[in-house]
């Protein structure tokens, strides 16, 4: 089977569980992510599981994914940062669907292997940085939208300090035991928050591992 059909297939079994809009599937067919999996997991690329990568970390699932890019309510934004680029899909889509992605990564090996696949396919949009992504990218921001990819018990005021008035902060967040993907909304100000869905990610974790 083609890698479009495998892609086509993977985003009709998301649709069919997750309405997509028409930007988000054409992202979804846009990005290869067998390129974005560890090797030997090839065959399992396109299946909706989550995946396991080195340093006890994991790719999220596809539906997953889908549903982070389309909580964080992207038309028209411009720059987004995200907290933890991990094999870089989830950055590779959001390339698709806003002007610039700035991403951070605390494991270092694993950032080399996402710039890479970066560099591989040609994504020109998307701007890495070494460090702990729970200081944020000062250079760069504000940001319109900023998404963790890994669940935290709270968010540092610094990265409220960061995101655009108007804008948008997604993260799944420890809640009595769950992990609930929270949407945090900037108006004059002021941080407001609103609980989406149950999820699942790896707990982020401070500091750097060269």
């Amino acid at each position: 089977m083609t890698q479009e059909r495998r892609a086509k297939e993977m985003v009709e079994e998301i649709d069919a569980i997750f309405m997509l809009s028409t930007d988000i599937k054409e992202a979804f067919f846009a990005v290869d992510r067998e390129l974005f999996v560890p090797k030997g997991f090839g065959p399992m690329a396109f299946r909706l599981d989550a995946l396991p990568m080195q340093q006890n970390q994991w790719i999220s699932s596809p539906l997953t994914v889908a549903k982070m890019t389309h909580h964080l309510q992207l038309k028209g934004v411009d720059s987004i940062l995200e907290v933890g680029c991990g094999s870089g899909y989830q950055a590779a889509i959001l390339s698709k669907l806003c002007r610039r992605v700035f991403t951070i990564e605390r494991i270092d090996s694993l950032l080399k292997e996402a710039k890479e696949r970066f560099r591989s396919e040609r994504i020109n949009n998307i701007f890495t940085r070494f460090d702990d992504g729970q200081l944020g990218w000062k250079r760069y921001a504000p940001y319109e939208r900023i998404i963790f990819s890994a669940t935290a018990t709270d968010i540092p005021n610094v990265l409220f300090e960061q995101l655009a008035e108007g804008g948008i902060l997604l993260a799944p967040i420890q809640k009595d035991g769950l992990q609930i993907i929270t949407r945090y909304h900037k108006k004059n100000g002021k941080i407001t928050e609103e609980s989406l869905e149950p999820c699942l990610f790896v707990p982020i974790v401070d500091g750097r591992v060269k």
